[in-house]
């Protein structure tokens, strides 16, 4: 099936899209070291769950999250579920056994949230800051490697897309994701909402994450629960938790499915995964958020800290490239917004970009029933991924 899809070739990009790029990227290499397992309890704990792989789950009363210690959330009101939906978008829960790992050995009682227990060392996230008026910088360019694609210069109200999900190999305190960013803003004023699942080298497994930053990435944001801001309502999920199953090479596919969108009477960006409302960010901790989204982005990103002087063998997807096709190449696919009037469109208008081919790639696709869609990634280190 890879044979039909055409190639996109992507060598001469434009300044704009590279910049947009790396104006989302953020060096994960700075801080990645992590040298112990001890992690962080939360000592207001109503229960404990420890998952088969060791994961530890605390169960905190839902009013005494890390959400409401953010100075403007100190007289935040919870929304327990949005308002209203997206035109098209139907409730449903059949899907959430992907993210549920450890509700084999219990669950967390009403009115509390799950948390997952973080390692004290767990990697950063930050990078200058990026506008299409700002000269690259090659030092942060040459770490952060994409394959993904642009929905630009539109007002969006969300977006949604459905991610197979893989365990890719990873090096050197490595990272390597999949995930979908909603933007606004730029440089030390970019808004960004994340979503999506990643794999790092000290940790071992496939995991969701959420991600969020209203300065660029500078002073404020944090993956999952771990600083103020994002409100989790489920009692369901657990951000950071480990994602399984996961999709095999020439065999089983397995998705998790993204959406973010904006809940007009409360201004709040709603999250759902595997079709259950997670939580919420609210739209008071954004500047440039609080209103619209400007940019969507769907894509992988590998970081390479180039060991031995060489490219890192970290993959991307599922470390084979989108020449490949169904199967045994990643995916993410019905690429979908949000528009002013709540209606969900397919994003049919995209911008591909990828920054070094010869390692990583990306096709556009055409199977039915996909909607938009692209396949992504590849191996790393090669002849000729030096």
């Amino acid at each position: 099936m890879g044979s039909n899809h055409k190639k996109i070739k992507l060598g001469h990009c434009t300044f704009i899209f590279i910049a947009i790029c790396h104006m989302l990227s953020y060096d994960h290499v700075d801080g990645r070291s992590i040298s112990s397992h001890k992690t962080i309890e939360h000592t207001e704990a109503i229960k404990t769950i420890q998952s088969e792989n060791g994961d530890i789950i605390d169960c905190v009363d839902i009013y005494k999250q890390p959400a409401f210690n953010h100075l403007l959330l100190k007289n935040h009101t919870i929304q327990m579920k949005p308002s209203s939906y997206p035109k098209g978008m139907v409730a449903k829960t059949s899907e959430a056994e992907l993210l549920q790992d450890w509700h084999k050995n219990g669950e967390c009682p009403q009115g509390t949230i799950p948390i997952l227990r973080s390692p004290q060392d767990k990697p950063n996230r930050k990078a200058p800051p990026f506008s299409p008026s700002n000269q690259l910088d090659d030092d942060v360019a040459k770490n952060h490697e994409y394959a993904q694609v642009s929905s630009l210069g539109g007002n969006y109200f969300g977006a949604s897309a459905r991610f197979n999900v893989w365990k890719p190999a990873t090096f050197n305190d490595e990272i390597s994701l999949a995930e979908m960013w909603v933007v606004a803003g730029n440089g030390n004023e970019l808004n960004s909402l994340e979503a999506g699942w990643q794999t790092y080298t000290a940790l071992n497994y496939t995991r969701s994450f959420i991600y969020w930053t209203r300065d660029g990435y500078q002073k404020t944001g944090c993956y999952n629960l771990e600083c103020p801001g994002f409100v989790q309502t489920s009692s369901k999920l657990t951000l950071g938790g480990k994602l399984e199953p996961v999709s095999t090479y020439a065999g089983e596919q397995f998705e998790m499915a993204i959406y973010v969108h904006k809940d007009k009477k409360s201004g709040n960006w709603w999250l759902r995964l595997q079709e259950i409302d997670v939580g919420y960010w609210p739209g008071s901790i954004f500047t440039k958020l609080s209103d619209r989204a400007e940019v969507i982005i769907w894509g992988g990103e590998i970081v390479n800290s180039e060991p031995q002087g060489r490219h890192t063998s970290t993959q991307m997807g599922s470390g084979h490239f989108p020449s490949e096709g169904l199967g045994k190449a990643s995916y993410i696919r019905n690429l979908r917004y949000v528009d002013e009037s709540g209606a969900i469109n397919d994003a049919q208008k995209v911008v591909p970009l990828v920054t070094k081919p010869q390692c990583y790639d990306l096709q556009m696709g055409n199977i039915k029933n996909y909607g938009t869609h692209f396949f992504y990634g590849g191996p790393g280190y090669s002849d000729k991924c030096l």
